[in-house]
């Protein structure tokens, strides 16, 4: 067992076995095992490009051997830092094969991120593109190299590499016989038990922590994400997002579509007109989208210029989607709307294709397991009523039981029971079991010891016709503590003032405490990687602009008298 991977309980393990959770299958075989089925269907489309599952089958094989010969092992670490190019497919799943843990990391990630997750996961190799958006991989690489000692080969996709580095299309340039081949896949067969891929944390503070997944947790999910929205040989998903994150790739994501036979379309493209070329062109039936691009889609005026019938699904995650957004989707585009909730720790609940309204528009669904275990607790730990509000704490089949290397962190963030404490708040609906989010325990301001829920006060604004785009942060106040800033984005450039919308959310009967007590209207919202509104950058504009303001007391933004 890796030194610093927590596994699962034996008695656990054995439960999960025996109950048909965990198959003992790795990854990779799985793979093979539907290219074995499906040899000539197509399973990547990158542009004009089209790879088969048994083109596929035969790229990582061969491409997992020229690993080996190059001196990487079972449980060797590599961090992957590419965009959704044929090449991470191909790398993810060579390692998969023999055993090596590929360390998943975002392509803006720079120097710090990259050196501390080398570092902590004691990474041996580090595969890059050459050239991405303007910026020079092959230098950052460089530098790594000479900083972590731990990092003894780069792999490079693309055309150019720096001395020492390895080209991936010369490795998969090689031939090598099918015998030779099969004997040395046999023999680096990775244990099941053991982690396959390591995940980051997305929280909004420090560093990431490192989240090991093994192959039969990982493989259970994927499949369960898959069966419950519907995947089948027929679906074609679009791969929008990154793929070294957790809901592209397997929620259901790469592997959920690629273990039932499905074709996978790989694409950077996020705005809207291109997105609908995209759909109409390779007719995608599912597609994960943020709620900001669900929204962009909706509010799209020229949508109808082109062919989305194929669309089947589309899948909310990543953040709250509003519900009078979620009302639209079925109306305007044509699609059913999956609504999910997922976590790289592990759980994920999900609404279905034929739950009533109610539940797909304001609930994230159910676990997706029938062995997730969940609570709902307050401050202290103990369980709240159905319907009230607190942290969700959750265990189970593919939810981990610590973060790789990290003692002290989980002895705050694991109950001794083995529960895993998300900081996310939720509310369980008490006749259908379905979930609601609430939003983090840490996305609350705390005005003076009233708490204001900032997801509850962004619904409201986001119902007011005025505005697109809606985001509550604190404000520091020096009498109050906390006190509620609104940032907005407007539907039309027009006036709007905060008297206009505290007397709007006044309408809607809610405690004047909770009224934000100052708007900024900008053109549009800071993004993190993953598509969703960056309120760090927001907490820290709003707090730069108060700390400018505090020298120059006249100036400010348009403020309310509420108190």
């Amino acid at each position: 067992m890796i030194e610093g991977f927590i596994p699962w309980p034996k008695d656990l393990s054995e439960e999960y076995v025996f109950n048909g959770y965990w198959r003992n299958i790795p990854l990779g075989q799985e793979l093979d095992n539907i290219a074995e089925i499906f040899p000539s269907r197509v399973a990547l489309v990158l542009n004009e490009e089209k790879i088969t599952y048994s083109q596929l089958k035969e790229t990582t094989d061969q491409l997992a051997v020229s690993f080996i010969e190059r001196g990487i092992r079972s449980t060797d670490r590599v961090i992957v830092q590419l965009p959704n190019i044929l090449e991470f497919v191909y790398c993810y799943f060579a390692f998969l094969k023999i055993g090596v843990i590929p360390v998943m990391c975002m392509p803006p990630f720079r120097k710090t991120e990259i050196e501390h997750i080398a570092t902590k996961s004691m990474a041996k190799g580090y595969v890059i593109p050459d050239l991405h958006r303007k910026f020079n991989f092959l230098e950052l690489a460089q530098e790594i190299s000479e900083t972590v000692s731990s990092i003894e080969k780069v792999f490079v996709a693309g055309h150019d590499c720096y001395d020492g580095q390895f080209l991936i299309k010369d490795l998969l340039a090689k031939e090598y016989n099918r015998e030779e081949i099969e004997a040395t896949l046999k023999k680096c067969r990775p244990d099941p038990f053991e982690p396959a891929v390591f995940l980051l944390s997305g929280g909004t503070t420090g560093l990431p922590k490192i989240i090991p997944r093994t192959h039969n947790d990982y493989l259970y999910m994927a499949n369960m994400a898959g069966l419950n929205l519907g995947v089948n040989k027929d679906t074609v998903y679009l791969a929008i997002a990154p793929l070294v994150h957790n809901m592209t790739l397997a929620c259901p994501g790469l592997m959920g579509t690629l273990f039932r036979g499905g074709k996978v379309i790989l694409t950077t493209v996020t705005d809207s007109e291109n997105l609908c070329k995209v759909i109409e062109k390779e007719k995608i039936t599912h597609i994960p989208l943020v709620p900001a691009l669900i929204l962009n889609l909706l509010n799209f005026d020229k949508r109808d210029d082109y062919d989305i019938s194929s669309l089947q699904v589309i899948i909310s995650g990543g953040s709250k989607l509003n519900p009078e957004v979620a009302k639209r989707v079925k109306p305007e585009v044509g699609s059913d709307l999956v609504q999910q909730f997922g976590m790289a720790e592990g759980l994920l609940a999900q609404t279905q294709i034929d739950d009533v309204d109610e539940i797909k528009f304001n609930t994230v669904g159910r676990p997706v397991s029938p062995a997730d275990q969940i609570k709902i607790v307050d401050d202290e730990g103990n369980e709240v009523q159905p319907g009230e509000t607190g942290e969700l704490y959750c265990r189970g089949p593919y939810t981990i039981r610590g973060y790789y290397a990290a003692p002290e962190h989980n002895k705050n963030a694991f109950t001794k029971d083995g529960f895993y404490k998300s900081g996310d708040m939720f509310k369980l609906v008490p006749q259908s079991g379905c979930l609601i989010v609430e939003g983090r325990k840490k996305d609350l301001i705390n005005r003076g010891g009233e708490k204001i829920n900032c997801e509850e006060i962004e619904n409201l604004v986001l119902s007011h016709p005025k505005v697109d785009n809606a985001a509550l942060v604190a404000m520091p106040d020096p009498v109050m503590g906390e006190k509620a800033c609104i940032y907005v984005t407007l539907k039309q450039k027009e006036e709007f003032t905060l008297a206009e919308l505290n007397e709007f959310l006044l309408e809607k009967r809610i405690a004047k405490f909770k009224l934000p007590e100052r708007l900024e209207v900008i053109e549009q919202f800071p993004l993190t990687t993953v598509g969703k509104i960056s309120k760090k950058h927001l907490r820290r504009n709003i707090e730069d602009k108060v700390r400018e303001e505090s020298k120059e007391p006249n100036k400010g933004c348009e403020k309310s008298e509420v108190i």
